[in-house]
């Protein structure tokens, strides 16, 4: 799993403004391999939809991988031929890697992809792209499994869609309904952040994608889409369900151990009169102290059972202190990643460090009532140390409270990370020039390398 960092948090999202007639606001990419039957009657198709419903200019883009037949040859005419066509080539396959390219190359404000067999209805693509391009989403996918889509399919297909689907809210928590559904857009702002923490260059891309972006907190709008399945599709299901079996336990792992920075991906409040900031009241303040209460709570019980283990065995001054470490270092940490949102292993040690002299604030305040109760009463019964000890965590928790956030884990306020992120490595300056050709002649089909030359996944383009 890739651990790159994004360039900062996004902007707020905005509606995109109505350009040059000839800027296209929205890029369709289309992947193939081997589509030489196929690709022609798809992009007429596509181009005929779009030059009827869609109100802005557009551009249709073929991402060859590597085909071996006359793709590349259908491709150059269509691109010489249509104005809005562009022709892409890449050497190495899967539709990933694909994506990445073409997406990271594009100068369009939105971006989208559909299969080249056109299983779904093309009515649905405006109601997939306007929330992009009115800034209601980051991104938006095709369902096939909400209650209005209409899908004409095989009961083996449809069984492993569910299943897949079942997985990935089992497993990831994933909360969109169809995360293989070829019928996706996204903002080119939202790609530029994401794609250098996507990893996979096959058909896990879209799942992976969408997975790091809800964890996020980026909006994903689903459609309903009327689909009818390709009884000639390519596709190998168990190889392709082996291999979307491995990147959920790799997205899965890198998930559990915080290192991937998504919070860098975070979008600022929006516009509802309840996400303004309110003067003098500090940020996040509410939450912060709802994941401390529920951490604290859980703490206390993990140190109460720890401490009748170790009193069984040792006296009660041992027994604390032994029971206080234990659930010191266990608090910290939950604290670290759920209360105050720091994510990755930068900074643990000191963080656990501050935390032990968070905890030596604690232990004197439980070892001073310890000691307060043994003066006054030589043989305490059990259920009075508990007590005493229950009363001092209540006042040390809201000490440490304030110290784990004034000092441990203070926020970070960077007004840079408010502007808008520059283009990603490899990709046009955004407001630059496209990296397409200007002339009809030079519509041919273009090279395009892979952003990561060294990502030599064998998997096959299917």
């Amino acid at each position: 799993m890739r651990t790159d960092s994004s360039p900062g948090t996004l902007p707020a999202r905005e509606h995109l403004p109505a350009g040059d007639a000839g800027t296209p606001v929205l890029d369709v990419v289309i992947p193939v391999y081997n589509e030489e039957k196929d690709l022609q009657p798809c992009v007429l198709r596509l181009h005929e939809h779009l030059t009827r419903t869609f109100p802005y200019a557009f551009r249709i883009t073929i991402a060859d991988n590597a085909s071996t037949d006359a793709t590349p040859l259908v491709s150059r005419h269509l691109a010489e031929r249509i104005p809005e066509v562009r022709a892409a080539r890449l050497e190495q396959k899967g539709r990933g890697r694909a994506l990445r390219a073409v997406w990271s190359a594009s100068d369009a404000p939105v971006l989208a992809y559909m299969d080249v067999d056109l299983s779904t209805d093309l009515n649905a693509l405006l109601p997939l792209v306007a929330p992009l391009i009115s800034g209601h989403s980051d991104l938006a996918i095709g369902s096939r499994l909400a209650r209005s889509s209409r899908v004409v399919r095989g009961a083996k297909r449809e069984f492993i869609s569910r299943s897949y689907n079942l997985i990935l809210r089992g497993s990831l928590q994933a909360r969109f309904s169809d995360a293989q559904c070829g019928f996706k857009a996204i903002r080119r702002d939202v790609a530029q952040a994401l794609l250098p923490l996507v990893e996979d260059t096959g058909w896990f891309f879209d799942t992976e994608l969408l997975v790091l972006a809800e964890r996020a907190g980026l909006r994903i709008h689903e459609v309903p889409v009327d689909w009818v399945d390709d009884p000639d599709s390519t596709v190998h299901l168990v190889r392709t369900a082996t291999d979307d079996l491995k990147g959920v336990w790799r997205v899965g792992r890198a998930l559990a151990t915080g290192s991937l920075p998504l919070d860098r991906l975070a979008r600022p409040f929006g516009d509802d009169p309840r996400d303004r900031e309110i003067k003098d009241v500090p940020g996040q303040l509410a939450r912060q102290l709802v994941g401390f209460c529920v951490v604290g709570g859980l703490s206390t019980l993990f140190y109460l059972l720890l401490y009748t283990g170790f009193r069984s065995f040792t006296g009660s001054q041992a027994a604390n202190a032994l029971a206080l470490l234990v659930s010191a270092v266990a608090n910290t940490a939950a604290n670290r990643r759920l209360t105050f949102g720091v994510r990755g292993r930068g900074g643990a040690v000191r963080h656990q460090a501050q935390g032990l002299v968070v905890l030596g604030i604690g232990l004197a305040l439980t070892s001073g009532s310890l000691a307060a109760l043994n003066t006054a009463t030589s043989d305490p019964a059990h259920s009075t140390e508990l007590a005493v000890l229950i009363a001092a965590n209540l006042a040390a928790t809201v000490l440490r409270f304030l110290l784990f956030r004034a000092w441990v884990f203070p926020e970070q306020r960077d007004p840079g990370l408010l502007r808008a992120m520059p283009a990603q490595r490899g990709a046009p300056e955004r407001g630059g020039a496209p990296e397409w050709p200007e002339t009809a002649a030079a519509d041919a089909t273009m090279p395009l390398q892979p952003v990561r030359p060294h990502d030599t996944h064998p998997r096959d383009f299917r």
